[in-house]
Formats: C-alpha cells, structure tokens, sequence
C-alpha cells in the first residue's frame, strides 16, 4: 500500500533506500493511508468464525460500515478440525459466502493455484488450478484470475501487460480484461495511463 500511495518502488522501502524525497513522499503517504478506514488483521490460521467476529465488532464501532473484507490468502484460513482438507476448504469457503451475506459486505478471497498450470503449454490459469477445492467455484459468485506473459516469456511483446481473466460471473459475462502493472509498486491500472 505504501509502495502504491508513495510511488516509491519496494524495493526501495524494504531496503531502506529512500532519498529526502522519498522520505517525504513516505511521510505524505503514511498520513493519507493513516486515514483510510483500512484495517489489517495478520492473525495466522483463522477461522470464519473469529473471522465473523472481528468483522462484527470493526462494523460496530465503525458505524455499521464495512466496506470490503479481504482474505490474502484462503489456504491459510483453517477451521481447527481434523479432516480432509477439501473439506476443510468447502466449509470454509461457504462460511465465507454466508458471512458477505450476513454482513452485506464483499468478500474478496485470495486463493493460491495448483501447479497443473506450470505443466500446459498455455498458461493462463482456468478455474480448475484453483488449489485444494471445488468448492471455490461452486461458492464464488466472481472468480478473476491474473496472468502476466512476460513471468513465463521474458522477451514477451506484452511486458507490463496483466490479464484480468473473468472465469466466472454469477450475473454478467466472463473474458478477459488487460491492464497495465506496474510491479516496482505492485499496482494495476488503465491501460490508457501507459506511459
């Protein structure tokens, strides 16, 4: 977020490399990001019920706003039980549909894929890379996949381009949208401000 808001590249920021210009583009980003309704919790093997909860309580004293609730990423969610871990995955991803329903909310839910795409000569990702569970394309209302050429081809014609793959849509249609990325910042944008 700092890398995006600042347009210091990450690099930058992990290494401490900042000129007196960047410490004040730093410092001009902390403040705005400071002020955002942006709540980041890195509780490690949550469930979707400590989940519900927290979300409960940050709606509560924010006013009953909640604006998005972002998972990064859903294989590191757990349910604390000893079963198969597909079915672990499944009632977690339906906990997770339930919980947008009870708090009217979107729930945006990050997922790693399978390593069958390393394997296809076309590796743009199709639903059934998504790892561990079925579950995820039955749950999901909205399924956006990312490709970028230039990761597998280096002299790609497509350096800088990101495809947004729509693999599913519950109510509208699927394709592919592109957009420029920008990976020092780790930021996407309209292909129109590609400079």
């Amino acid at each position: 977020l700092l890398s995006s808001e600042s347009n210091i590249p990450n690099g930058n920021l992990r290494d401490g490399r900042l000129s007196d210009r960047d410490w004040g583009d730093l410092i001009g980003a902390i403040a705005t990001l400071s002020e955002q309704p942006i709540f980041i919790d890195d509780t490690t093997d949550i469930t979707v019920n400590e989940m519900r909860s927290k979300a409960r309580r940050l709606q509560a004293e924010n006013g009953g706003a909640l604006g998005l609730v972002l998972i990064d990423y859903l294989q590191l969610m757990s349910e604390g039980q000893s079963q198969n871990r597909n079915q672990e995955l499944a009632q977690i991803t339906r906990g997770l549909k339930i919980l947008a329903k009870e708090l009217n909310v979107p729930v945006v839910v990050l997922s790693q894929l399978s390593r069958g795409v390393e394997g296809r000569s076309n590796k743009r990702p199709i639903m059934s890379d998504l790892r561990d569970s079925g579950a995820i394309e039955q749950d999901a209302d909205l399924i956006l996949m990312l490709y970028r050429d230039e990761y597998y081809n280096p002299d790609s014609c497509d350096r800088g381009i990101a495809e947004v793959i729509v693999t599913k849509h519950r109510n509208g249609a699927t394709g592919t949208v592109k957009l420029l990325f920008q990976p020092e910042f780790t930021r996407f944008r309209s292909l129109a401000k590609r400079s």
